[in-house]
């Protein structure tokens, strides 16, 4: 595999100098094969953030059954060099994860000029006022707790396309 530009990092290492050091750069896309597609838009690109690998894959399966393009990452540094790379126009992110929590990942996104306008919605299996709250506080637009229907993921991609529109 070519080695990637460390270029890209610089939007978010210059906020965290040690976010460099520690970014995973191995970008793997997942892309929907049109045909799969259910409505006649063009699907959304959106951005899968859990540590669980159940989680992600589940949610990928009902993405892709939406006709959306999916975009899988473990953690948040494996997430922040994705939404850098492919500029996702959705982002559904896991609070509690090693390394960079969902937290500090939608703060991070949030921070940078050219991803702010991004909604980010954050996933637990929490859905305590307080973790709302603090999703909140780092700019994340929605919460959905876990475990997720499709219809409830597939709900909120549409509801968020429809006020990006």
């Amino acid at each position: 595999m070519p080695n990637p530009p460390t270029s890209k990092v610089d939007d978010f290492g210059t906020a965290f100098p040690w976010l460099e050091r520690n970014l995973r750069l191995d970008t793997q896309v997942t892309e929907i094969d049109a045909s799969e597609a259910v409505t006649g838009a063009p699907g959304a690109r959106v951005l899968v953030i859990d540590d669980s690998n159940t989680i992600r894959r589940s949610a990928e399966i009902f993405l892709r059954q939406g006709g959306h393009e999916v975009l899988l990452a473990e953690d948040g540094f494996d997430a922040l060099a994705k939404v850098n790379d492919h500029a996702p126009e959705l982002i559904f992110c896991d609070i509690l994860m090693p390394r960079l929590d969902g937290y500090q990942t939608c703060a991070i996104i949030k921070r940078n000029p050219r991803f702010a306008h991004v909604p980010v919605i954050m996933l637990s299996s929490k859905d305590g006022l307080f973790d709302k709250a603090r999703g909140r506080m780092v700019g994340s637009q929605d919460y959905l707790t876990k475990p997720f229907t499709k219809e409830q993921l597939l709900r909120a991609v549409e509801s968020f396309r429809r006020v990006a529109a």
